[in-house]
C-alpha cells in the first residue's frame, strides 16, 4: 500500500501557511540563538511537546504531516514524518529514512553551519518518526514539505528557470547563454520540452557551497531545487535528507558548480574538526541512527575530502542529477 495511504489524510494542501493552520502561538518569541538561528526553547518544544496533527502535505512521496507541538505553554509549527508512512526503496533499508534525517541534522550541527532545521526522532500520533521545526520561507510557494522554494543568491542569469527561481535573489536558473554569467556556476546542459537546450546554473553563494560540502559528507542522493529553503532571516536550509549515508557513492545534486575546485579554507577547517568529532561523541550518537558500515563510510568520505582538498565530481557510476530536479 502506498505510504501516504497508510496515514489518514487530514486535509491540508501544499503551500498552506503553517501558522494559519496551527495558530499565532507558532511564532517564536526572541531568545538565545543556536547554530540554526532557532530559539532553544523551540527545540525543547519540538522534542518534548504534545504533538497535534493539523494537516497533511498530500503530494509528498512519503507521509508528511503538518503539526504543532506544545510544551510548557510554548507552541511551534513542525513537520512530522512517521516511519510507518515511508515508501519502501530498493536501495535503502525499510523504516530508516527518519533516522537518516536526524543523523544529517546532527552532522550539520557539528559543522557549525546550521544548514538543517532542528530535527528529532520521537514518538507521535502515528508512531515513531522524524519531527522537524517548520522554517518560515522568505518567499511564497511550496515544496514537498510545504515550505517555499525561492532563493536569495546573486542575480544575473538570464532566461527562465524550471523551478520558479529566476530573477533577483534566485538560487537556480536556466539560461540560454552557453556560459554562466558572473556570480553563477554551470551545472549541466538541460534539454527542454520544445527540443531546445538551456544551461542549468546555480548561484555562486557561500550558503550553497557549504550545503554542497555537507551533501558530499552525508552522501545525499536527492538534493533537488525544492529541497533548498531560504528563510526570511537570510539563512539557507536544506530539507528532505531521508536518502543519505548509503555506503555506496550515491551523491545526486544540482550543486555541481564547484566540482573539482579547491575546498575553501573554512570547509577544510570544518572537515578537520568533523573528522575528530566522528571518533568521539558524534560518532557514538550517529551509531544509534545508522549502521556501523554507514558510519565507517561517512568517516571515509570526510577523510577523502581532506585528502583530495577539492569538491567531488560526478563519479559516472550513478546518475548525478536528481529526477525530477525540482
Amino acid at each position: 500500500m502506498p505510504a501516504p495511504e497508510r496515514v489518514p489524510e487530514v486535509g491540508l494542501s501544499t503551500g498552506t501557511d503553517p501558522r494559519a493552520a496551527v495558530g499565532a502561538d507558532a511564532t517564536a518569541a526572541p531568545g538565545t540563538d543556536t547554530g540554526t538561528g532557532v530559539d532553544p526553547r523551540d527545540i525543547e518544544a519540538l522534542r518534548h511537546g504534545e504533538l497535534a496533527v493539523r494537516g497533511q502535505i498530500r503530494d509528498a512521496s512519503n507521509a508528511v504531516l503538518l503539526c504543532e507541538s506544545t510544551h510548557q505553554g510554548r507552541t511551534v509549527a513542525c513537520v512530522y514524518k512517521p516511519v510507518r508512512g515511508e515508501r519502501p526503496l530498493w536501495d535503502f533499508p525499510d523504516g530508516t529514512l527518519a533516522q537518516r534525517e536526524v543523523a544529517t541534522y546532527l552532522v550539520s550541527e557539528a559543522t557549525g553551519w546550521g544548514l538543517v532545521p532542528p530535527t528529532v526522532l520521537r514518538d507521535g500520533p502515528y508512531g515513531e518518526g522524524m519531527v522537524q521545526l517548520w522554517i518560515e520561507s522568505a518567499a511564497d510557494g511550496g515544496n514537498e514539505d510545504g515550505s517555499g522554494e525561492d532563493g536569495d543568491g546573486e542575480d544575473g542569469a538570464d532566461g527562465d528557470d524550471d523551478d520558479g527561481q529566476d530573477g533577483p535573489g534566485a538560487l537556480l536558473a536556466l539560461t540560454e547563454d552557453t556560459e554562466p554569467a558572473p556570480g553563477w556556476k554551470a551545472v549541466v546542459e538541460a534539454r527542454l520540452e520544445g527540443g531546445g537546450t538551456a544551461l542549468l546554473v546555480h548561484a555562486d553563494d557561500i550558503r550553497l557551497r557549504r550545503l554542497a560540502v555537507l551533501d558530499a559528507v552525508v552522501n545525499n542522493a536527492d538534493r533537488k531545487g525544492g529541497h533548498l529553503l531560504p528563510a526570511a532571516d537570510g539563512r539557507l536550509y536544506g530539507i528532505d535528507h531521508g536518502v543519505t549515508f548509503h555506503t555506496d557513492d550515491k551523491l545526486r545534486t544540482l550543486l555541481w558548480g564547484w566540482a573539482g575546485e579547491p575546498l575553501p579554507a573554512e570547509a577544510v577547517a570544518v572537515l578537520t574538526r568533523l573528522a575528530a568529532d566522528l571518533s568521539g561523541a558524534l560518532g557514538e550518537r550517529l551509531g544509534t541512527l545508522i549502521t556501523p558500515a554507514e558510519t565507517a563510510a561517512l568517516r571515509s568520505r570526510v577523510d577523502r575530502l581532506l585528502e583530495t582538498g577539492v569538491h567531488p565530481a560526478p563519479s559516472g557510476d550513478w546518475p548525478s542529477i536528481p529526477w525530477p530536479p525540482v
